[in-house]
């Protein structure tokens, strides 16, 4: 580690946890730590240039929650070209700010890093290992936003990425709430995408210096599309949106939580997104991450879920893919 590199991992640390804690008392009635402000929209537009696609398998690092979880980027390993690797820290519904403040703050943290593919995440984006970074925030995402400085963290995750590696790409991968939310599940995931991802989250937290630009994976609008063309009639395979989530012990529905089918759907939009390619024709019958073989879709209805994660995700501006 390089002395800047050190002085991030530790005075950083220190200066964000003083400074957020400072702020929080001043605007105890109004919300958490005040937010960066947003970038300008022709700035912002114009910063998202097209990437080239990928020469070759990626090194990817994949920093969140449970919406992330160990299957899917198994899935993705096992659809990416060989050489694919990938690592990852998680937490229970963890914030950017609590991965930001070290294992103490992350809750869940021995529990949902107990597997191979976890190393620490400070070491690891600083280390330039990786050539994209997929973060994400915890949902409820405004309670994210108005009480864990979602952009300042989002920020300071990007601009680490950037100052250790100026080529890698950094990604906000885009999740969902839950079916129940009273807002309406798809209402809110299509309000939230541009309101909060993109305005909230990706356009605040560019406007900061060092930060680079911040890509997206429409992980929630893939699967609300995937999840319209089901209740549509168009998959013989799957009816309803509850399909894509998973059952609990007692058998009830897991109102947040993915199914072994929606695990393939982000992992669709995952690969889409990071090597630019058309996922269609790719396999359907794959495995968990602790080798055991997930429920699949049927032929057509892949080759279907295919096409329409490939469309949601070129019709993005900010996946980086060109038009």
């Amino acid at each position: 580690m390089n002395r800047r590199s050190s002085l991030l991992g530790g005075a950083a640390v220190i200066g964000m946890a003083v400074a957020a804690a400072g702020l929080m008392l001043r605007r105890k009635r109004a919300g958490g730590p005040a937010p960066l402000p947003v970038m300008e929209a022709d700035l912002f537009s114009s910063a998202h240039v097209p990437l080239d696609a990928p020469v070759g398998s990626l090194r990817v690092f994949h920093l969140g929650h449970s919406l992330v979880g160990r299957d899917m980027p198994a899935m993705l390993a096992q659809m990416a070209p060989e050489g694919h690797d990938y690592a990852s820290q998680l937490g229970w519904g963890a914030t950017l700010r609590a991965h930001w403040m070290g294992p103490d703050e992350v809750p869940g943290f021995t529990e949902e890093n107990d597997h191979p593919a976890y190393r620490p995440a400070r070491a690891a984006i600083e280390s330039g290992d990786y050539d994209a970074v997929v973060l994400t925030e915890m949902v409820e995402l405004r309670d994210a936003i108005r009480w864990h400085g979602s952009s300042l963290y989002l920020a300071e995750w990007a601009r680490l990425a950037h100052q250790a590696r100026p080529d890698c790409r950094v990604y906000l991968y885009e999740t969902w709430h839950r079916l129940d939310d009273e807002a309406g599940w798809l209402d809110r995931i299509d309000a939230d995408s541009d309101g909060l991802w993109r305005d909230e989250l990706i356009r605040r937290a560019m406007g900061a210096e060092g930060v680079g630009v911040i890509y997206r994976i429409a992980g929630g609008p893939v699967l609300a599309a995937v999840a319209r063309a089901a209740e549509a009639g168009e998959l013989p395979g799957l009816q309803r949106r509850e399909g894509l989530f998973a059952r609990l012990p007692d058998g009830s529905l897991d109102q947040i939580h993915l199914s072994d089918l929606g695990n393939y759907v982000i992992a669709l939009a995952h690969y889409a997104v990071l090597y630019h390619r058309d996922p269609r024709g790719l396999p359907a019958d794959l495995k968990r991450a602790d080798g055991s073989r997930a429920e699949a879709f049927d032929p057509d209805s892949a080759a279907r879920i295919q096409a329409i994660v490939w469309e949601v995700v070129r019709r993005d501006p900010l996946s980086g893919l060109r038009p």
